[in-house]
C-alpha cells in the first residue's frame, strides 16, 4: 500500500472536499480522484461517497481513516526521532530498588541537570531481576540491584556471565520503620519476638533472579510473622505505616525529613544481623555519560549522609 494514498485520504477527510484537498496537496484533482479510486479498489471498500453536495465518509471508510491517521503519526514520530533536535536530547535511564536514600539522590540529581537542552529521563523502581533485564533488553543504561551479602558470589558470577560490570555502592543492615504511634516505637530495644503480633509490610516481588520464590521468601520473610501485607509501591508502604500503628517494615535507612513527613520512626533491631548490598550495574564497555556521573555523585552523597 502506498503511504501517499493514506495521506491523500486523510487530507480529503480533513477538507471534506476532493478539489480543496488536491490544492492543498499541490496536485491535479483528476490525479487525486484516480489515486483514491485505486486505493478503494485495492482495499475492496468505498471510503468516500460522492454526491452532488460533496462527499461523505462511509463506516468502513471511517475505520480505514482512523487506522491511517495512527500510521501516519507513527511515521512522523519516527522521522522526528532522528532529527538533529532528537540527537541533541539528553538521555538518562536507571532501574533501582525501592530505597529512600536513592530516591533522595535522584531528586537532587534532577535539580542539578541542565535545563538548556531537551531531556528524557526514565527512573524505574523495581526488583533486581527486572533491573538486570531492563539493561539487557530494554535499553536502560544503569541499574542498582539489592541482595543479601550471602548471595554475593552468586550475583557476581551471574553478572559476569551476562556481560555486566558492577560496583558496590553500599552495605547496610535493615532497620525497622513504623508509625510514631506504634507500641514498638516506645521500646528501647526490639527483638524478633516483639514483632510477632504486628503486621509486616513487605515488597511482593522476589529478590533473587533464577531462584524459586518460595526459597527467597523463606529466607527474607521469617516464619514468626503470620500477618503480612505485600506492596509494590513505596507510596503505599508509607501510607500503610503512617495510618496503621500495628504495622512495621524492614527498610534501608530513611532520611529524617521523610520520616517526619509521614510521622514515622525507625529503630534498629540487634537481632537482625543480615547484611545487604546495593550494587551499581551497567553493560561491559559502556562509558558513563555526564548525566550518569552526576547521578552517581548524588548517590554517593546520599549514601554517606543516610547510611
Amino acid at each position: 500500500m502506498n503511504i501517499l494514498h493514506l495521506k491523500y485520504a486523510v487530507e480529503i477527510e480533513k477538507t471534506k472536499s476532493i478539489s480543496q484537498a488536491a490544492k492543498n496537496l499541490y496536485m491535479a484533482q483528476p490525479n487525486l480522484s484516480r489515486a483514491i479510486k485505486e486505493l478503494e479498489e485495492k482495499l475492496g471498500i468505498t471510503i468516500f461517497d460522492r454526491t452532488t453536495k460533496g462527499i461523505s465518509i462511509t463506516p468502513k471508510g471511517q475505520e480505514f481513516l482512523n487506522y491511517s491517521k495512527k500510521i501516519l503519526k507513527q511515521i512522523d514520530d519516527i522521522e522526528n526521532m532522528f532529527t538533529e533536535n532528537y540527537n541533541d536530547k539528553q538521555h538518562f535511564s536507571v532501574s533501582v530498588p525501592r530505597a529512600s536514600y536513592i530516591s533522595h539522590a535522584f531528586s537532587r540529581f534532577v535539580s542539578c541537570i541542565s535545563r538548556d537542552m531537551p531531556i528524557e529521563i526514565f527512573y524505574k523502581e523495581t526488583n533486581s531481576n527486572r533491573a538486570i533485564s531492563n539493561i539487557l533488553k530494554a535499553d536502560y543504561k544503569l541499574g542498582i540491584i539489592r541482595y543479601a551479602k550471602n548471595y554475593d558470589k552468586y550475583f557476581k558470577e551471574m553478572l559476569t556471565e551476562k556481560g555486566l560490570s558492577y560496583e558496590t555502592i553500599t552495605e547496610f543492615t535493615y532497620v525497622l520503620s513504623m508509625s510514631a504511634e506504634s507500641p514498638l516505637a516506645k521500646l528501647n530495644e526490639i527483638t524478633f519476638d516483639d514483632l510477632e503480633n504486628f503486621v509486616e509490610i513487605a515488597h511482593a516481588d522476589p529478590y533473587v533472579p533464577s531462584l524459586p520464590l518460595a526459597t527467597v521468601r523463606k529466607e527474607e520473610l521469617p516464619d514468626n510473622i503470620n500477618k503480612r501485607i505485600f506492596v509494590y509501591e513505596r507510596a503505599s508502604q508509607y501510607e500503610l505505616l503512617s495510618t496503621n500503628p500495628d504495622t512495621f517494615m524492614w527498610v534501608s535507612p530513611t532520611p529524617e525529613d521523610l520520616l517526619k513527613k509521614y510521622n514515622l520512626v525507625q529503630k534498629k533491631c540487634k537481632a537482625n544481623t543480615k547484611v545487604y548490598k546495593d550494587v551499581l550495574i551497567y553493560k561491559n564497555g559502556y562509558h558513563l555519560s555526564e548525566l550518569d556521573n552526576i547521578f552517581i555523585t548524588e548517590l554517593c552523597n546520599a549514601k554517606r549522609k543516610y547510611i
